[in-house]
């Protein structure tokens, strides 16, 4: 049978048109594409401090809860800082329950050093995605999110409950957030086995997991001593004494970077201390007086203690040593974070056959083709220390490899297929613990469940 010159156009407009539906339909119902979006649109919103928009990131997270069917409850333990807490609930509530946690908010930035917006959530030609947020710790909030709409989506029920908390202020420190929420009853009532929390990125193909994290003191020494001419020589003049001190703190800092160097140790296991700021002189119009000497002076230093030092010692270092009352020297902490438990034990995570959490994570990322490096210490200071301070088990953990460390820094990026996979790994991770049951909570127990 012939067919028409007309009837045969007609059946080939009609064959593209069906193949383009199909193609768009096909890209419609991409997951990962509609995956990268929502983090995309996470990373839009502007939580940078010291003025984060909690308000539009709240309601983001709680679009995506009640997509997913997730109880969901937001509190404000400090006004106009709210505190997300979502609940996945088990079949066996007696079971202690997993806390998946990641904070809302992120660090200022130089627009003007960044080669894409900041907020923009730029997507490249080779995949990065661009925006603060997107390595710390953003990232890590929706993969846990999303790894939930997979596990639902596969028709799997946790036996235990599955929290996620999404948290304020924890790049200043994360006292009107987590700090408060482990004091509170909602907390307690939460019958916590662990907590899962962010990591570091890493540039090798292993992941990075941390067990511990070193706490920072913040140290300011003061000095005093008689005031006089420029032109005058003291024995104890407040700028001499001070020096004495410095001198001291440069040494002590000498030996610690030598074990460094040497490679003895890694960076997170010794103390580092770096002298932040010197304050001292007596102002004038244009500057400060040039022959006066003055009675007062002062130096602060950022120390961050690892929990394997010995605190008592260090302290009575500065007592002693950099901060003599006889050299008419006082100090004091801006900021004195716990370096152990409230049992006295000192703030990590059991990372063997004792812990059962940490198996069970070794073992999903083996699963997910992953592995994992060498446990260590974080350099840094997170929401986790809270946790452990209570006896809690915490791991840091952020699925990143074969990418630069980033936080903090411009241009932060993380790549759209290395982010999937942080999904996938947590899919597993999620799964493992949600499905373990063998252990139960013993008081006075808690990293063994």
């Amino acid at each position: 049978m012939e067919l028409s010159y007309r009837t045969i156009i007609s059946l080939l407009l009609l064959f593209l048109s069906s193949s383009i539906t199909i193609t768009n339909a096909e890209d419609l119902e991409d997951p990962s594409s509609s995956i990268i979006s929502r983090f995309q649109r996470y990373l839009q919103i502007n939580t940078a401090q010291p003025t984060p928009n909690y308000e539009e990131s709240t309601q983001f997270i709680l679009s995506q809860a009640k997509s997913l069917s997730l109880e969901a409850q937001t509190f404000e333990f400090v006004q106009s800082k709210p505190f997300i807490l979502l609940k996945w609930p088990g079949s066996n509530p007696n079971l202690p329950s997993i806390l998946l946690n990641s904070h809302t908010d992120v660090v200022p930035v130089e627009h003007e050093k960044w080669s894409h917006p900041p907020f923009g959530a730029h997507l490249d030609s080779l995949g990065n995605i661009y925006a603060r947020g997107s390595q710390d710790m953003k990232c890590v909030g929706m993969q846990y999110l999303e790894a939930i709409r997979k596990l639902k989506a596969s028709g799997f029920h946790p036996l235990r409950s599955v929290y996620l908390s999404f948290v304020p202020d924890e790049e200043i420190g994360g006292h009107d957030g987590v700090e408060k929420f482990v004091d509170s009853d909602v907390f307690t009532n939460m019958n916590l086995g662990i907590v899962l929390d962010e990591g570091l990125a890493s540039p090798s193909e292993d992941y990075r997991v941390f067990y511990a994290e070193r706490s920072t003191w913040w140290l300011v020494i003061k000095a005093t001593g008689q005031p006089g001419h420029g032109a005058k020589l003291y024995d104890s003049s407040a700028m001499e004494n001070l020096f004495k001190s410095i001198e001291s703190v440069r040494r002590f800092r000498a030996s610690q970077f030598d074990l460094l160097k040497a490679g003895l140790k890694a960076e997170s296991e010794v103390v580092s201390i770096n002298m932040v700021f010197l304050k001292a002189g007596t102002p004038s119009p244009t500057g400060f007086v040039m022959n006066l000497q003055p009675s007062e002076a002062q130096a602060g230093f950022d120390i961050r203690v690892p929990p394997t030092a010995d605190p008592e010692s260090l302290e009575r270092r500065i007592a002693e040593e950099w901060a003599p009352a006889s050299r008419n020297m006082t100090f004091e902490f801006k900021q004195k974070a716990n370096v152990h438990d409230k049992f006295g034990k000192p703030l990590l995570t059991v990372t063997d056959s004792c812990n059962p959490w940490w198996d069970l994570l070794e073992e999903a990322v083996k699963n997910s083709n992953g592995k994992l490096g060498k446990p260590e210490i974080l350099p840094g200071a997170t929401d986790s220390r809270y946790f452990r301070e209570l006896g809690f088990p915490a791991i840091g953990f952020s699925p990143m490899a074969n990418t630069p460390i980033l936080l903090h820094d411009h241009n932060e990026f993380l790549n759209k297929d290395e982010y999937l996979k942080g999904v996938d790994f947590y899919v597993s991770i999620i799964k493992a613990y949600a499905s373990y049951v063998e252990h139960t909570r013993k008081e006075g127990s808690k990293d063994e469940l």
